[in-house]
């Protein structure tokens, strides 16, 4: 078995691929790149069990075969290569030789056939959607996630596929994103609840894509295929909570204000809040906004008033400032509105203008109590 293939060609497709290897697994064989080698084609895997992820590349060869690289070693063998072209070709002596412009490089490899194959999906639903809408959706929402192993459905992102649009939701209980997109739909209705790991591996590939992601799944697995690469995982079990109902639907009260201003103003302010609460105090009274924080333990304490658009009673509520935060954060509006109704009910937050046509997203969070 031999092939001749581009050093930087083939170091870019398993940089991408590598993101699945876990630092330490179970099995041996998951450290390992499996290579399947078809004539001129080569099929590159990577597998931690859960999630498996392959992409096809063109090289020169008219060989067949199948083995299994270690990973680790090959990534940083490739990273030092400038661009040239690399041959491989696989000894009977369990050994594999890289020969470069200037030199040999042997190292052992396994049998192709110990790597665990990954699953196929039968009878799958199908929905395509553009790379780039599903990499904005999931960074969106995989930031509000939770990260508890004793509520796994909380700790992906839920993923609502109907003939209206598609709605992708993540929360922790104590911030909740839902991200909606009007203007792509599904056949039929489906609903899943995706790992995050899958989801920060795409993220990542698809930024800016402009090519179409097909999304197949069934009741346990969903796959991703795209351009040249293949993504399979396993779905999380279970039943996601009814999202809707935390989300208060009356909020008489309603501020508008500048995004930047705003989450400047909250990180200031937030230094000085106690290190465990991380609490600050919203004081909204006519169109003056008062954002207050304080540590009693360090008689430290920090007030700052802003300006802006309020309609409703004066009110004082108090939030959790990592999350209003990384809320703020994760918007790239210019003015954002904060709607409530009483101090502890929860907040929602809502861009104003710089989304698509389609396109929503609503975030809430919930309030702290304040120690008036």
């Amino acid at each position: 078995m031999k092939f001749i293939v581009s050093s930087t060609y083939l170091l870019k497709q398993l940089q991408v691929l590598g993101g699945v290897i876990n630092s330490s697994n179970t099995l041996p064989i998951l450290d390992n790149f499996l290579f399947e080698l078809s004539s001129s084609q080569l099929i590159v895997s990577a597998s931690d069990l859960e999630t498996t992820m392959s992409s096809t590349l063109e090289v020169e060869s008219d060989s067949e075969g199948s083995v299994a690289i270690p990973a680790r070693l090959l990534l940083d063998t490739l990273k030092t290569f400038p661009e040239q072209p690399l041959t491989f070709i696989i000894e009977d002596n369990n050994t594999i030789e890289i020969s470069s412009n200037h030199g040999k490089y042997a190292l052992a490899y396994a049998n192709g056939n110990e790597f665990p194959k990954a699953v196929s999906l039968d009878k799958p639903s199908t929905t395509t959607i553009v790379g780039d809408i599903l990499a904005t959706a999931i960074s969106k929402t995989i930031f509000a996630a939770g990260n508890d192993d004793l509520r796994p459905v909380m700790s992906g992102v839920f993923f609502q596929f109907s003939t209206e649009g598609l709605t992708f939701v993540a929360t922790d209980a104590h911030k909740l994103v839902k991200y909606t997109r009007e203007d792509v739909s599904a056949t039929e209705v489906a609903e899943f609840i995706m790992p995050k790991k899958p989801l920060n591996l795409l993220k990542g590939i698809l930024a800016g894509s402009e090519d179409d992601v097909i999304v197949e799944y069934n009741d346990s697995n969903a796959k991703f295929t795209f351009d040249n690469v293949e993504l399979i995982c396993r779905l999380i079990d279970g039943k996601y909570p009814n999202y809707e109902a935390v989300i208060p639907k009356e909020n008489p009260n309603k501020l508008t204000i500048a995004r930047n201003q705003f989450l400047s103003s909250v990180k200031r302010v937030s230094i000085f809040s106690n290190k465990t609460t991380h609490q600050i105090r919203l004081k909204i009274a006519g169109a003056e906004l008062n954002i207050s924080a304080e540590d009693i333990d360090y008689s430290n304490k920090a007030e700052e008033r802003l300006t802006c658009d309020y309609q409703g009673d004066d009110m004082q509520i108090g939030f959790n400032s990592r999350f209003l935060t990384e809320m703020l954060n994760n918007l790239n509006a210019d003015d954002v509105q904060l709607e409530m109704s009483l101090p502890n009910r929860a907040g929602i937050l809502t861009p104003i203008d710089g989304l698509d046509e389609g396109e929503q997203i609503t975030m809430l969070v919930m309030p702290v109590m304040l120690n008036s």
